[in-house]
């Protein structure tokens, strides 16, 4: 390798730009902001997103816009098939399973949605009490659950359904009172870690109290996974109320939810099967988009995949 000589000449002054090195080239994200836009890319969780719109929009518009109610009984058009005038046919009654179909989904969105309330809000609560305070509270709420959880969640639910009787507000209290162990366990893991930061002990020093150090600092920084965890229990409570109605221990008629109505189809499958078709291919779709939706929220909301 021959030896090489640089001159002067070789060399150019550029000179310096204080203003431009200390220039912010990307611009600056909140954690929830990143966190949407890592949602956005994800292209299955935003088609679970529309999925899970349109549906609930479908459940709320179509049953008021209609001009027949999800009870009206047509005797001249009894199991018929689907039609321009039926969109999903009939059932044994004349009653249209379009509207029926719509108005099952309302109903059991309801359940679902008021139940996750009540078990995430029982969950947060009894998880950041247990896990904040530690030690022997810790041992005992702990035990607590796990005796809860050691009889089937479903046994719990066709027990407390029998013992309290019929009505949506017992189906909702019955899902709610056996659901929220997992989401108690969730914030607790979650305490447990965030106790030991820098800041819950500087909150601690300058003497915040221990419910605020709870609601201000401990709760909110467990957000990420309690709406992730809350996604996943949506899905979850449509299938309880679906298997407590398909037991005939969930909505009684006249009313009607997709549980119900599968129940329903169910007895029709060798005759008419459009009528367990329609009504379980729409929670379907609705279950597989919310769990869809929770597995890009898990990852939008990671901050280990923050980049």
């Amino acid at each position: 390798m021959s030896d090489m000589t640089f001159k002067q000449d070789d060399f150019k002054v550029v000179g310096k730009d204080l203003e431009g090195s200390e220039r912010i080239v990307r611009k600056s994200l909140t954690y929830w902001q990143d966190a949407w836009m890592r949602l956005k890319a994800n292209r299955m969780a935003l088609v679970g997103l529309i999925i899970i719109i349109i549906i609930t929009l479908m459940c709320f518009l179509v049953p008021l816009l209609s001009e027949q109610t999800f009870n009206f009984q047509d005797y001249d058009a009894i199991n018929e098939g689907p039609s321009a005038a039926h969109l999903f046919g009939t059932d044994e009654l004349g009653r249209d399973l379009w509207v029926r179909s719509w108005k099952g989904g309302q109903i059991s969105l309801l359940i679902a949605i008021a139940s996750t309330i009540i078990n995430v809000t029982i969950g947060v609560i009894y998880g950041g009490i247990s896990g904040h305070f530690g030690g022997k509270v810790d041992i005992v709420m702990m035990r607590f659950i796990e005796i809860i959880y050691s009889v089937p969640q479903l046994i719990w639910l066709i027990l407390l359904r029998y013992v309290l009787g019929n009505g949506l507000g017992v189906i909702i209290f019955v899902i709610s009172i056996t659901g929220w162990g997992g989401m108690a366990r969730i914030v607790r893991g979650q305490v447990l870690q965030l106790k030991q930061m820098d800041f819950v002990t500087a909150a601690r020093t300058l003497g915040a109290s221990t419910p605020r150090i709870m609601w201000r600092h401990l709760i909110p920084n467990t957000m990420g996974p309690i709406i992730v965890n809350l996604t996943f229990q949506v899905p979850g409570a449509v299938f309880a109320e679906a298997f407590l109605s398909y037991l005939g221990l969930g909505v009684q008629p006249p009313l009607a939810s997709w549980g119900l109505l599968v129940n329903q189809g169910t007895k029709m499958l060798l005759v008419h099967p459009y009528q367990l078709f329609f009504p379980a291919f729409l929670m379907c779709v609705f279950m597989l988009a919310f769990n869809i939706v929770g597995d890009g929220l898990r990852d939008a909301l990671d901050p280990r995949l923050r980049n």
